[in-house]
């Protein structure tokens, strides 16, 4: 690895060599290491992000090496795992079990009746939960042997078992939470561990002191009351409201330095690419209206690197199954691992 690093010329042709980017690095050399999860079981509108960590994985060797924000970030090796197969194969097989229970809610009758789905909805359970398991062991795994670790979904249920991870590593973090989405439903649909239930899920670790959630448009009244009973805990940025002072005259700089100063030292930022403008990623799961531009994210992230926090980890999750979309997904994987670097050197 050593002599192939030696030879790397980062200007040059992005290999096919199986590692994201077409970087010259394996898991033992590397220092982040990106698992995938091909999971999207219990997505209740668009299909498809199960496929993006391949899209992501494809598009990435269009990626130029060089970035503005740490022109070597490169160097600190980055390697993503081959996607798991058998789980790609688990959610293809409960998926469609899961299909079956969201039509019977949307019929308006119950699970019980005629065939009954209960066990149905049990297994289906219990598959996320061995998803999150496994990841657990993995994420655990790396972070023992002093590697960071990134992680993409699937849809927004993929990461919790590195949450679960992180919490044995860290006392207390926060989690930066772009989305058009809270997530704090739950139990959505009955799915323990929906893609709508990740943030609702997260903030059972005691671990996360602070969730800071930015972008939401799309939410439910018993979400709004959770933001408003969890005592400072959640502290969500609207974007109406974002929107409304922006055209006001308040800076976007005002208003980043506002939602990083709720935010402890060590920050995991979980990245929903519905928070963005849909025509950054128009096949994601659920696209709203509204939203980000990917520049007033990454402006945000480099002003939480130059407070002087650390990012200790990332996801990257609901992509769309789609080549633009995995276009910028790459993109955005490739910004948050250098960004991530240029914390831990920085803080």
């Amino acid at each position: 690895m050593n002599n192939q690093l030696e030879n790397y010329n980062p200007s040059g042709i992005a290999e096919m060599n199986g590692n994201i980017l077409g970087l010259p690095f394996d898991y033992k050399s590397a220092n982040l290491i990106i698992f995938a999860v091909p999971w999207e079981v219990t997505v209740s509108y668009g299909a498809g992000t199960a496929n993006a960590p391949q899209r992501i994985l494809d598009a990435s060797r269009q990626i130029d090496l060089f970035d503005f924000d740490h022109p070597n970030g490169w160097k600190q090796g980055i390697f993503m795992v081959e996607i798991p197969q058998n789980i790609l194969d688990k959610n293809h097989y409960y998926r469609q079990e899961a299909a079956k229970i969201i039509q019977r809610q949307a019929e308006g009758k119950q699970l019980t009746d005629t065939p009954d789905l209960t066990s149905t909805l049990t297994a289906i359970n219990q598959a996320g939960e061995q998803v999150n398991q496994w990841l657990f062991t993995q994420c655990q795994t790396a972070i023992n042997q002093g590697k960071k670790v990134a992680v993409i979904g699937g849809d927004h249920s993929s990461p919790l078992g590195y949450f679960q991870a992180l919490s044995h590593k860290y006392n207390d973090f926060g989690i930066l939470h772009i989305d058009a989405h809270a997530d704090l439903r739950n139990g959505y649909e009955g799915f323990e561990f929906s893609h709508a239930s990740i943030m609702f899920n997260a903030i059972k670790i005691p671990q996360i002191s602070k969730l800071v959630q930015v972008g939401l448009r799309d939410i439910c009244e018993d979400e709004v009351q959770i933001i408003n009973e969890s005592n400072g805990r959640i502290i969500a940025y609207y974007d109406p409201a974002i929107k409304q002072q922006l055209y006001s005259g308040k800076t976007w700089l005002d208003l980043c330095q506002d939602i990083i100063h709720h935010l402890p030292e060590n920050v995991y930022i979980s990245f929903d690419v519905d928070g963005l403008d849909p025509k950054l990623c128009p096949n994601t799961g659920t696209p709203v209206p509204g939203g980000l531009e990917l520049e007033q994210t990454y402006f945000l992230f480099r002003e939480l690197v130059n407070s002087g926090r650390k990012i200790i980890g990332f996801d990257l999750c609901e992509v769309g199954d789609a080549e633009w979309d995995g276009n910028v997904g790459a993109r955005i994987v490739y910004k948050l691992a250098n960004l991530l670097d240029l914390s831990q050197q920085t803080s």
